[in-house]
């Protein structure tokens, strides 16, 4: 077998000017010794997939309310599908896999149960008590202090690349993402753009599947009536259709703004000043059209909301009875993360499955 070495150097030759390097340049927190075969972004995977806040993914909304269907995503089979797609369009663009797949498995960690209406509801409970909550932030969290890898380090001690790209993380359904020296790195860039091609392919399938419009209903826009044409010529199904018509897109357009910019460096990278990794104006227009579909017959149907209604109030109910009567697992957490009793309930009820929320009630 090669030496770490050899195969390090092997590999970054691989990658494109502009693309952090395998062996990472902000470092951790806390130095540690270099592992005897694996790059540091693989460890950081490594230490990311064995944590319980991922596992606990399993548990928890997408979309549909946990418990409705075998088949609907969860945030765990979310996760996976950002992370594939993240890798596959990191290695097109010539940039770091390895630190592109740390940050897609780690961006939803910080979800709590019951989806986006989950964090409305954990949000509006927070602003009651002067605090927020905000799923990156506690992405971060979750990675700097609550998990634990090591008694040498607080958290997993990740490199501070993976730990930007969650501070950097945004959706159009997530808030402004905290400010940081310099933009995102491109791997980070390609996260956020991966996990919108990810739910906008899979949240057409499970729409359908959940029959809350049909395939007539969805063709009525201009994207899903391209990607319908071509799943037909291609003989492969609709979501795969989008995410080909998605990624072919940005491939297209990413290039050419790299070449605009004369982006040949890493510091290139992190001084431009808008995105780098985007769609084309024509398909961002086109996916618009889709969210906005999708909005009206998925995300606001009475399927959808009548279940987001009943763990939002969950939600409130557990925060309220648990801020009254603290349970030993909040002040456990309030003393090992040395703050308030309200940040240690927002901890302890973001880290729930929906199944064991309801429970709870």
């Amino acid at each position: 077998m090669k030496e770490l070495k050899d195969r390090l150097q092997a590999a970054n030759e691989q990658l494109a000017s502009y693309a952090i390097p395998h062996q990472g340049l902000l470092g951790r927190a806390k130095d540690e010794p270099e592992d005897a075969t694996r790059f540091t972004f693989q460890r950081d995977r490594d230490r990311i997939i064995h944590t319980r806040s991922f596992r606990r993914l399993k548990g928890k909304t997408q979309v549909f309310v946990e418990g409705g269907g075998d088949h609907y995503r969860t945030r765990l089979t979310h996760t996976m599908e950002v992370a594939q797609i993240s890798r596959d369009v990191a290695r097109t663009l010539g940039l770091n896999e390895d630190l592109t797949e740390c940050i897609a498995l780690a961006h939803d960690l910080g979800h709590p149960p019951f989806g986006h209406a989950g964090e409305t509801a954990l949000n509006d409970w927070m602003q009651t008590c002067g605090m927020n909550f905000e799923h990156n932030e506690q992405s971060h969290r979750i990675v700097t202090l609550l998990e634990e890898h090591s008694s040498q380090a607080k958290g997993l001690n990740l490199n501070q690349e993976v730990l930007e790209g969650l501070l950097k993380h945004s959706t159009p359904y997530d808030s402004p993402e905290p400010k940081l020296p310099h933009a995102p790195s491109l791997e980070a860039q390609v996260v956020n753009i991966a996990d919108e091609i990810a739910y906008t392919g899979h949240d057409c399938e499970d729409g359908l599947h959940a029959k809350l419009f049909s395939i007539h209903d969805l063709s009525q826009t201009a994207l899903a009536a391209r990607a319908y044409e071509c799943a037909k010529e291609r003989s492969t199904s609709l979501r795969g259709s989008i995410i080909h018509i998605l990624v072919t897109d940005l491939y297209k357009t990413t290039f050419e703004e790299i070449s605009s910019q004369h982006i040949s460096t890493i510091d290139d990278a992190y001084s431009a000043k808008v995105p780098l990794v985007h769609f084309s104006k024509s398909l961002r227009d086109e996916l618009n059209e889709l969210r906005r579909f999708l909005s009206e017959k998925m995300y606001f149907s009475p399927l959808v909301l009548d279940r987001s209604a009943q763990g939002q109030q969950a939600i409130l109910t557990l925060c309220n009875s648990l801020k009254e009567k603290p349970s030993a697992k909040v002040i456990e957490l309030q003393e090992r993360t040395n703050g308030s009793l309200e940040e240690a309930i927002k901890d302890y009820v973001a880290g729930m499955t929906d199944s064991y929320a309801l429970e709870q009630v």
